[in-house]
C-alpha cells in the first residue's frame, strides 16, 4: 500500500532535505520509494534483500544530500544512482556472495522455476554481447533501459534529449538487434526487447 504522493517543487524538497527536515525525508520516501525499490529488486532479485538495500540507500541519501548538485541532474536521477550503486555494492559484497552459495536446494529450484515461468534470461542468448555491436548511443540506451532499469523518460532526462529521440533510437537499436537473431532466439529476444518500446 503506497501513500499518496505529495506534490512539491524539487527545489523545495532539496531545501528540506539539506536542512535535515524530517518532512523532506517523509515526502522523498513517499514519492520515490516504490520506483527505487523496483530498480533495486531488479538488481538483487530478492525481496528481502531489496527491502534491506532500499533502507541503506535512503540512509545514504539522507546522510549525503549535501553532495547533490542540481546542475548535474535532477534529484530523482541522483537518488536513483545512489540506490542503484547501493544495490550493486550489495551483490558484489562477500556476504551476498556467500548467502547465494549457501541457498538450500529447494529455494534454488523454486527460483529457477519462477524465472522460467516469468521471464527469459537475457544473457542465455548473449544479448549483452550483441548489444556491444550497436552504435555507441544505441548501446547506452539499451544498457540503461534494460540492464539498469531506467524508463524512457529517465533516459531522456539523463542524456538531455527529447523523449521522442529516445523512442526513435530505441526502435532503431531494436531493428539492428533483430538482424543478429534468427528462429527461436529471435522470438525470445523480441518478447523481451519489445517491452522497451
Amino acid at each position: 500500500m503506497s501513500k499518496r504522493k505529495t506534490i512539491i517543487a524539487e527545489e523545495a524538497l532539496v531545501s528540506l532535505l539539506q536542512s535535515k527536515d524530517q518532512r523532506g525525508f517523509s515526502i522523498l520516501y513517499d514519492n520515490y520509494s516504490s520506483a527505487l525499490y523496483g530498480v533495486i529488486l531488479k538488481i538483487v532479485r530478492s525481496e528481502e534483500i531489496a527491502a534491506d538495500v532500499m533502507q541503506d540507500a535512503f540512509v545514504k541519501i539522507w546522510k549525503n544530500i549535501e553532495g547533490y548538485n542540481r546542475t548535474k541532474g535532477t534529484l530523482f536521477t541522483w537518488i536513483l544512482n545512489v540506490a542503484r550503486n547501493t544495490a550493486i555494492d550489495r551483490i558484489r559484497s562477500q556476504e551476498f556472495q556467500n548467502s547465494q552459495r549457501n541457498q538450500d536446494l529447494e529455494s534454488t529450484i523454486n527460483m529457477i522455476d519462477n524465472q522460467e515461468n516469468s521471464q527469459f534470461d537475457i544473457d542465455a542468448i548473449g544479448v549483452k554481447k550483441v548489444v556491444q555491436n550497436l552504435r555507441p548511443e544505441y548501446q547506452q540506451m539499451i544498457d540503461l533501459l534494460y540492464f539498469q532499469g531506467y524508463t524512457q523518460a529517465e533516459v531522456s532526462e539523463e542524456f538531455g534529449i527529447p523523449l521522442g529521440t529516445v523512442k526513435t533510437r530505441v526502435k532503431a537499436a531494436i531493428v539492428q538487434l533483430r538482424q543478429y537473431f534468427v528462429g527461436l532466439s529471435l522470438v525470445q529476444l523480441l518478447a523481451i526487447i519489445d517491452k522497451l518500446i
